[in-house]
């Protein structure tokens, strides 16, 4: 390793666009097991003319980049916010970003991060002006968020979109790679996605996201579904196998795929929740964002993405009205995840923690409306919440407990291991080591 890996902003051309936070003159020898003489530029961590200091700006047009259509709170529940502490020095902080749990999984290496510093640093500024977060005053928590979660995962997804465009010739059209995030509901999984697809926007790349959600059924399709299957609490709503419609998928995966010069353009489908009194509809196309190409990479989350269908005598035994959930899996493989080439799985240990995470989110959205409320009003709210997030986890447990060992076990549905990140979480839903 060279004595001295000389870090400066003009390096990361990505970011050509963005202010550099350093004065490249200084030089840190790193303490303890990091003493590798690694030549840090200077960051001033004083308040009054830190060129890495908080931003006070309008946040709107940030978040209208995220070309979902989805409210901008959903993206924000997962983020923590707790105590304040001070930021802590550059040399400090490179020892912390290496002792994240994702840095071997992820092919890091302290040789790697220390020559990527500056990246590194602008991707943490650039998060917290969108998450409102004080990058001087960041509690571990938030760290842990940023330098252990979100910015590894965005450099692996970096990495995969490199191995895939190389497998194509010079004036080859380079079709979007389609990374799968399967994640249960509640677990972060939509705010990933939104610091991945901003990062990606303010790196210059073109990506588009979608979710499982934006597939569920019309309204009217949904009734049908579930007069044919009366009885079966797993399809009287919208969410598990059988509820989507698998077609539009395919349409659009195959549509965006070929977003690949500039000026094409497709409207991307999506779905309204609140219809119908919750029980949700189609929105109007009118509504649907545009995505434009060329693409670099297609976001596709969803709580089931990757489901193996498994032995009817398998899942009968843990619940027989997914009998006919798991016929329907079997269509889902060539409508989802054979379009999948880059995995990132979120692994949990019990999925009862759905449960607590499912009712935080009920909590934090009704908190925005409970000003004017006495506490015994808000108290009978929240107990309304309590039954409502239990009704609605219960008609998920059954598919969590099928198809989550095989997933866990033997990755996703046609995935490749060289191409796969799981995630562990804790209750927290923040990266814990595994394994």
């Amino acid at each position: 390793m060279a004595n001295f890996l000389n870090i400066s902003s003009q390096a990361v051309t990505p970011w050509s666009n963005a202010t550099s936070v350093f004065s490249s003159n200084t030089k840190f020898s790193l303490s303890n097991k990091y003493s590798h003489n690694f030549s840090f530029p200077h960051i001033s961590t004083s308040a009054s003319g830190c060129r890495f200091s908080w931003m006070e700006e309008n946040l709107t047009s940030h978040r209208n980049m995220y070309n979902n259509g989805r409210r901008p709170s959903q993206v924000q529940l997962a983020l923590p916010r707790t105590s304040t502490v001070s930021v802590s020095s550059v040399e400090d902080l490179f020892a912390f970003i290496c002792s994240g749990p994702l840095i071997n999984k992820t092919g890091l290496t302290e040789q790697k991060i220390a020559e990527s510093i500056d990246k590194w640093l602008l991707c943490a500024s650039q998060l917290c002006r969108v998450f409102q977060l004080n990058e001087l005053k960041l509690d571990d928590a938030q760290k842990i968020r940023l330098y252990h979660y979100y910015i590894p995962v965005f450099l692996w997804c970096e990495d995969q979109i490199s191995q895939h465009a190389s497998k194509f010739k010079d004036g080859e059209e380079v079709p979007p790679l389609v990374i799968g995030f399967s994640a249960p509901q509640g677990c972060g999984k939509t705010t990933l996605v939104f610091a991945l697809y901003y990062l990606f926007q303010i790196t210059g790349r073109k990506t588009a996201t979608i979710s499982i959600d934006d597939f569920y059924l019309t309204a009217e399709e949904q009734g049908e579904l579930r007069e044919a299957n009366s009885g079966n609490s797993l399809l009287e709503y919208r969410g598990n196998a059988g509820s989507h419609d698998l077609p539009l998928s395919v349409e659009t995966l195959t549509a965006l795929s070929k977003l690949t010069e500039e000026g094409m353009k497709m409207k991307v489908p999506r779905y309204n929740k609140s219809a119908y009194n919750g029980r949700g509809d189609r929105a109007d196309p009118e509504t649907w964002p545009e995505v434009e190409g060329p693409l670099t990479a297609i976001l596709f989350e969803g709580w089931m993405l990757g489901f193996k269908p498994l032995p009817d005598e398998v899942v009968k035994d843990i619940d027989p009205q997914l009998e006919i959930v798991n016929k329907n899996l079997r269509a889902y493989y060539d409508a989802w995840d054979k379009y999948i080439k880059a995995w990132v799985v979120i692994k949990i240990k019990d999925p009862s923690c759905v449960y607590q995470w499912r009712l935080q989110a009920e909590h934090a959205m009704r908190a925005d409306g409970k000003s004017g409320m006495s506490d015994e009003e808000v108290n009978i709210l929240y107990l309304s919440d309590i039954f409502r997030v239990l009704d609605f986890v219960s008609r998920y447990l059954p598919a969590y407990k099928a198809y989550l060992p095989t997933l866990y076990a033997e990755g996703p549905n046609g995935s490749d291991p060289n191409h796969t990140l799981v995630v562990e979480i804790d209750e927290g839903r923040n990266p814990i080591l595994i394994g």
